[in-house]
């Protein structure tokens, strides 16, 4: 029956429109960092956040979009350069936020099925992510320029009373903590909160601007090979398994992070099938925030900033060492790369050193594993007045570049979820079934 209710299920845009903050806000151009301007930033995230409702409610119920539309107009009054847009200044050509004030775009949608008709959006989804995610139509005497714009939300209501929320944002201006901060600062909104419990913080100039030295690498470049999606839920039995056994092999904790991506880095150098003297690379993102503060002579970066501050940690090896070591070797391995972060991020802001590359280049070389942990954000935190949400699914646009992403599983599961789309078809199974071995 939920087969046949998920085939059949409609999503229909109800309405689309800007909506402007609430409360006159400042005009005119702010800058932004180095890293906000890098060049692969100027794409939007997009991601799904599904919530549970309270059921289908009576006429005095306010819905979630009207609720979320009116929390979201209060939220850019303080947030008002989400509302501006992209945009190269006159004076030096650089890309700015211009502060205009118009808006970003919302999109109310309702579905035909319920949640559960569609397993909570789980993978493999039942509805194509387009239809959940907001792409307005703009008039064809005015096309608007996707890339000029900050942010887009879709609010979609399911028959049952939950519904999910699409957002499109753009890296320039936040990176994920920023993103969840500005969303939490929405359901404070949306709860009844007169203002943002987190006041934000624009304060760009605090991250570093790397000296002329410093390189910047070339854009991804689009390979043939396609990539497998996989999404896999790890119990937490299984991370304590290893963590044990690694506590217990060198006297060290670790952590489910260090865990899951040294299985992930060797299962799929073992399926993929590496020239032993080929090198291998794990690259992940880590937040640059405390180690910016020991930059700037113990100062913190102010409490609410919410632009982009993370270092890309890049730690490579030989396919056959990373093959045929122990698990335990190569969380060691990621472990002296995380520690690598001060004086790597000291050096990089200095200017970097004579022929180094850039730490912030994305790339498809399929040799390279991207890895994104979005299990600590804050996304999972998110109250609109319904409760967090149950699932929160992020979204991979480009199949040629392997990518793994850590995220909370969904709210009845515990343990960690890992999204992957990192193998070719033909390594799918042996790196599944490398991920699986509790050795």
């Amino acid at each position: 029956m939920r087969t046949t209710a998920a085939a059949a299920a409609t999503v229909t845009r109800v309405a689309q429109r800007v909506v402007a903050p609430s409360a006159p806000t400042p005009r005119g151009e702010l800058p932004l960092s180095w890293l906000d301007r890098y060049p692969t930033q100027r794409a939007l995230i997009e991601s799904l956040h599904v919530f549970k409702g309270r059921g289908a409610g009576g006429d005095d119920a306010e819905a979630p979009s009207r609720a979320i539309e009116r929390a979201l107009a209060a939220a850019l009054v303080s947030y008002y350069p989400i509302a501006g847009r992209l945009a190269v200044s006159d004076e030096d050509g650089e890309l700015v936020v211009d502060c205009t004030g118009e808006g970003v775009w919302f999109v109310e949608a309702t579905a035909s099925c319920t949640l559960e008709d569609v397993d909570y959006l789980e993978y493999p989804l039942m509805v194509p992510k387009d239809e959940l995610l907001p792409h307005p139509t703009y008039p064809a005497s005015d096309p608007l320029p996707e890339d000029s714009l900050i942010l887009l939300v879709q609010v979609t209501q399911f028959a049952c009373g939950g519904f999910v929320v699409g957002f499109r944002f753009s890296h320039a201006v936040a990176d994920g903590p920023g993103a969840a901060q500005f969303m939490t600062a929405i359901g404070d909104m949306a709860r009844g909160h007169g203002a943002p419990l987190v006041s934000p913080a624009w304060a760009r100039d605090a991250v570093p601007c790397p000296g002329p030295g410093a390189a910047v690498g070339p854009l991804p470049t689009p390979t043939e090979l396609r990539l497998q999606y996989l999404a896999m839920d790890i119990s937490t039995d299984y991370m304590e398994h290893f963590k044990a056994r690694f506590l217990a092999q060198t006297g060290h904790r670790c952590s489910a992070f260090e865990v899951l991506i040294a299985k992930a880095w060797q299962s799929r150098t073992r399926a993929a099938g590496f020239a032993p003297d080929s090198p291998v690379h794990v690259c992940f993102a880590m937040n640059a925030r405390p180690a910016l503060a020991a930059l700037r002579g113990g100062r913190p970066l102010p409490e609410g900033f919410y632009g982009n501050c993370y270092y890309i940690m890049r730690v490579s090896a030989a396919a056959g060492d990373v093959a045929g070591a122990s698990v335990y070797e190569v969380v060691r391995l990621i472990r002296e790369g995380k520690k690598r972060l001060p004086s790597e991020l000291a050096r990089w802001s200095a200017g970097g050193g004579e022929g180094e590359e850039d730490p912030y280049r994305i790339t498809s070389d399929y040799r390279t594993l991207l890895v994104s942990d979005w299990s600590r954000l804050g996304f999972a935190e998110v109250d609109y007045g319904w409760g967090c949400p149950v699932h929160v699914v992020p979204l991979t646009n480009l199949d040629y570049i392997a990518t793994c992403i850590l995220v909370r599983p969904s709210a009845h599961k515990p343990g960690a979820r890992l999204i992957t789309q990192c193998v070719a078809a033909d390594a799918v199974d042996g790196f599944h079934k490398g991920m699986m071995r509790l050795d």
